[in-house]
């Protein structure tokens, strides 16, 4: 089957699967369900690379609680209504994206497949599907921009404790055609992750998620020899460098300073932190506990959204990540006021089963999956989405 793009994406992706398993006897590749994926991702990956993409601070509740929230929400469909033409289109920052989603921010993705990032980079591309590169990368982000193209793309950042690094980075993500910096201020430090701690593994000690750094000048200035003579220097100074426990508001002033680009905070949860991102000059805010990866007992990221919604109220874009898994539960995000949802593991998982191939068969499904529910509540655009269409369990 070809696709036709004048045609609704959710029926022509549902026929394409129905007619290869059922013409041709070859059922989807990549699961479709998302238990059905993450355990196929899981088994294809080495326990260690298993336990730390699937894991979370603590004993994971966090993780847990993700989906909890969701499920505390229920969508309400409209009847009768003419649903044969739907427009999943939004205006992010006075640019239109196809598709009110974004691959959120995942480093070291080399750990589970040998093309990293540039595997997720290709299937961005392929489906003009947003994406936000991290600062912990296994390829450059001069690399990675090369084969996305016009596709929308962010930069996320975190702040050095070596600020000629991070003027550095926000000056490469200039230069490569960035669209916006998203500056993570969840990491003080990195979270107490029990299953990774079991394993005795945290990926940047083996060189992954390093190349941003060994590829920066002002990085690179900090060491004797060359990343390449010296990698286990190169590998020290990074976490030496990686995160500043001293930031401060201020840090979010300095940055809204440094670039004429949108600056968006990646961590809220409470809305008054909210409130001061907004009076420091924010472009947009990310609703988001790092995916449970940073406080065990930590609450539900959609259930701080609602509220910073209302608090924000208009003053700045609000984007939601953390328990995405479906296109059903991207519409409940943002039938709560997301302008755009982050998607984290789901893609790590198509990464892992089957490269490029994998993460699109992933995004495709959740488009599909996003499109197919909009119509089927009565829906026909996901920028007319309001809380009406929910009701709280």
């Amino acid at each position: 089957m070809t696709f036709d793009p004048s045609e609704p994406y959710g029926e022509y992706r549902q026929q394409e699967i129905y007619a290869m398993g059922t013409l041709a006897d070859q059922p989807p590749e990549i699961p479709v369900r998302w238990t059905a994926l993450e355990t196929a991702a899981i088994e294809a990956m080495d326990d260690r690379a298993a336990a730390y993409v699937s894991g979370g601070a603590g004993s994971g509740e966090t993780v847990d609680e993700n989906r909890r929230a969701f499920a505390q929400w229920r969508i309400v469909p409209r009847l009768l209504r003419d649903v044969s033409e739907r427009d999943l289109s939004v205006d992010v920052f006075g640019r239109q994206w196809d598709l009110p989603l974004q691959i959120a921010p995942i480093g070291v993705q080399s750990i589970v497949h040998e093309d990293g990032v540039l595997a997720t980079a290709r299937a961005a591309a392929d489906l003009d599907v947003p994406i936000c590169l991290s600062s912990v990368s296994s390829s450059p982000i001069e690399e990675i921009t090369a084969k996305l193209g016009e596709t929308p793309t962010w930069f996320q950042l975190y702040w050095s404790s070596d600020r000629s690094i991070t003027e550095s980075f926000v000056r490469r993500a200039e230069n490569t055609g960035c669209n916006a910096i998203v500056l993570t201020v969840d990491v003080p430090l990195l979270g107490w992750r029990e299953r990774d701690l079991e394993q005795g593994y945290l990926p940047m000690l083996e060189g992954h998620g390093i190349a941003n750094y060994t590829s920066d000048p002002a990085f690179c200035d900090g060491l004797s020899d060359s990343p390449a003579e010296n990698e286990d220097a190169a590998i020290q100074h990074f976490l030496d460098v990686f995160g500043d426990p001293t930031i401060t508001w201020n840090a979010v002033s300095d940055l809204c300073s440094m670039t004429d680009l949108p600056v968006v905070i990646k961590g809220v949860l409470h809305p008054d932190d909210a409130e001061t991102a907004v009076d420091h000059g924010v472009d947009g805010i990310v609703v988001s506990n790092h995916g449970g990866r940073q406080v065990d007992g930590e609450l539900g990221a959609l259930e701080a959204l609602p509220r910073i919604v209302e608090r924000v109220a208009g003053r700045s874009a609000v984007f939601f990540d953390s328990g995405v898994r479906s296109g059903a539960d991207a519409l409940t995000a943002l039938a709560l006021g997301a302008d755009a949802v982050g998607i984290g593991r789901p893609v790590v998982y198509g990464l892992a089963l089957d490269g490029a191939d994998g993460v699109r068969s992933v995004l495709e499904n959740i488009r599909a999956g996003l499109d197919l529910t909009l119509a089927n509540t009565g829906r026909t655009n996901v920028a007319d989405l309001d809380r009406s269409l929910l009701v709280a369990r």
